[in-house]
C-alpha cells in the first residue's frame, strides 16, 4: 500500500514539474516574440485557473449536499423516534453555502 502510495505522489511530482517546465518555456519563448502574446497567454492562463477553481468549488458543493442528504436519511432511518435526522442539514447546508458561492461570489470570467 505504501509503496503505491509513494509511487503515486512521486509520479503526480514529476508531471507537476513538467507541466510548470513547459508552461515556463512557452512563456519565455512568447516573451521573446512579443508582449502581447505573452500578455494574452497570462491572460487565458488566469481565466482558466478561475474557471476551474469554481467547476471544484462546485462539484465539491454537490458532493457535500448529497452527503448531508445521505447522512439525514441514514439517521432517519437508523433512529426514526428521535430527530438525530437533522444533523444531516450541516452538512447539507455547507454544501448549499458552496454551490452559492460558485454560482454569485466567485470571481467570474
Amino acid at each position: 500500500m505504501f509503496s503505491f502510495l509513494a509511487v503515486a505522489t512521486w509520479s503526480d511530482n514529476r508531471r507537476r514539474e513538467r507541466e510548470t517546465f513547459y508552461k515556463s518555456e512557452t512563456h519565455k519563448k512568447l516573451s521573446e516574440m512579443s508582449a502581447d502574446g505573452a500578455a494574452m497567454l497570462l491572460r487565458e492562463d488566469e481565466r482558466l485557473t478561475r474557471r476551474r477553481q469554481r467547476e471544484s468549488t462546485r462539484l465539491g458543493g454537490l458532493v457535500t449536499v448529497a452527503a448531508g442528504a445521505g447522512l439525514a436519511v441514514f439517521l432517519w432511518g437508523l433512529v426514526p423516534e428521535r430527530r438525530v435526522y437533522l444533523l444531516g442539514l450541516i452538512p447539507l447546508l455547507v454544501g448549499f453555502a458552496l454551490l452559492a458561492y460558485s454560482r454569485w461570489l466567485a470571481p467570474g470570467e
